[in-house]
């Protein structure tokens, strides 16, 4: 019995249309981040998992694809309950030493790490590849994604931030998006308030329970963390502090207030002012500013500014996000090293664009010319001719059987050609071609000079 061909759940194929589409995205950014200095960079799709463990939280570590070692480790724990989770827990470094990229950002920390003494600092790159996570998957959420990142690493100043809101900002502008809102937060801040509530050992739980308000609720919120261990009125406190509205002065004014005695939150108002001041000189065109103090991403590495980008006037998740962090390659060993870098969904970006008809008509997968193929001597002068629109880096192709017009037709239009081409013996003696616009059905006859100059600009 034949096998049924599918699919892995929360993994996708991507035809040619869709493919075109995605790579109108990808060139997109790339030119963006080019614009501003960034240098490419590829990693490994696994990495230990001593690397990425304890990176991302506990409820992100327990996302990790892990790879079972090759060999036969398993045949020395047969009988094990691998459905027990401490059991399963003590066996994982036994039978685990590798794991799927869960992002692009740790692994960029591990190759700076490894690379420090031949970078030259400060580091801008950009990276565009897959990242895997055990996640459940629905509406807009994948067990396997592209990540689009660009980072700095090696520098404190905050205009690398205030470069980053730009780069968000331009690019969506490319994409065509009319308007974003970008929410914008300190981690100091968050730990400013954990501070003042008496809680800051719990800095990272907080942050992860307050991560969720929008998924869950803010009841919710407080269970979870009444659960880590936050007292009532420490919950109020938060919730009173995190859900504060004005602009964003009256926002950082007011968290002034709330932090006389925090320092650290202190800190994350200064830094924000600066980042909001900085930003006068990047002429954002499509991009509002928002000071959210509710704010979070759960990742354990952020120490300073949080992003997090969302489409104006669609109901829709968070289309980018990242942060600072101060000494990410500290884990691997060498320090001082502060980064900054932020993250652009490319398939959240895809379904959005698709769902706003937003992809310009040229991301369409599309060839010039399709090659009539008359047989006999029309053949031959088409093979030639071919050879010619190739050598002028138009894209061609010829229709390879000899079979009836109406089926060489009917592929030059699902293949979305801009013109077929129907060179016979009569053509081929007279050296024209005939071409005909697949669009509006116009034909012409034409020498194969004028030919060639009309497909080049098509």
């Amino acid at each position: 019995m034949a096998q049924k061909p599918s699919t892995p759940k929360g993994t996708r194929d991507f035809g040619p249309q869709v493919m075109s589409k995605r790579e109108f995205i990808v060139d997109t950014l790339k030119s963006v981040f080019r614009k501003y200095g960034y240098q490419p960079l590829e990693t490994p799709s696994m990495e230990f998992l001593s690397v990425l463990a304890g990176k991302y939280g506990e409820e992100g570590d327990q996302l990790i694809f892990k790879i079972i070692n090759s060999g036969d480790y398993l045949s020395k724990v047969n009988g094990i309950d691998f459905a027990d989770p401490e059991l399963f827990k003590k066996l994982l470094p036994k039978i685990c030493k590798k794991a799927l990229r869960y992002d692009l950002t740790v692994p960029f920390a591990r190759y700076a790490a490894m690379n420090h003494n031949e970078l030259n600092l400060p580091f801008k790159r950009y990276q565009i590849q897959p990242v895997w996570r055990a996640d459940r998957p629905q509406k807009g959420r994948y067990r396997e994604f592209y990540q689009c990142d660009c980072d700095v690493i090696g520098s404190d100043a905050l205009i690398n931030d205030a470069e980053l809101i730009a780069i968000y900002d331009e690019a969506f502008t490319a994409l065509g998006f009319p308007a974003i809102r970008l929410l914008f937060n300190n981690r100091k801040i968050l730990a400013g308030i954990a501070e003042i509530v008496g809680s800051i050992e719990l800095l990272a739980p907080i942050c992860m329970a307050i991560d969720k308000l929008d998924k869950i609720g803010e009841e919710r919120v407080k269970e979870e963390l009444a659960v880590r261990g936050i007292i009532d009125s420490a919950q109020e406190a938060i919730f009173r502090i995190i859900t504060f509205s004005g602009t964003n002065q009256e926002k950082l004014a007011f968290l002034a207030d709330e932090f006389a005695e925090s320092e650290i939150g202190l800190s994350g108002v200064e830094e924000m002012k600066e980042v909001l001041s900085l930003l006068q000189y990047f002429n954002l065109s499509i991009t509002e500013v928002i000071v959210d103090i509710s704010l979070a991403r759960g990742l354990e590495y952020y120490t300073g500014s949080i992003y997090e980008v969302k489409a104006v006037g669609v109901d829709y998740g968070s289309l980018g996000g990242g942060g600072r962090y101060d000494d990410l390659t500290g884990i691997f060993g060498v320090n001082g090293m502060s980064g900054v870098g932020i993250s652009f969904g490319a398939d959240r970006i895809f379904d959005l664009m698709e769902m706003l008809d937003l992809f310009p008509e040229q991301s369409k997968a599309s060839i010039t010319a399709i090659l009539m193929n008359f047989g006999g001597v029309g053949f031959v002068a088409s093979l030639k001719f071919l050879k010619q629109l190739r050598a002028e880096g138009i894209s061609a192709e010829i229709y390879p059987e000899h079979t009836k017009m109406r089926k060489q037709f009917k592929f030059a239009d699902r293949r979305n050609a801009t013109y077929s081409i129907s060179i016979g013996s009569d053509e081929a003696a007279a050296g024209t071609v005939k071409l005909k616009n697949m669009e509006t059905g116009e034909q012409q006859e034409l020498p194969i000079d004028e030919a060639i100059e009309l497909l080049k600009s098509s």
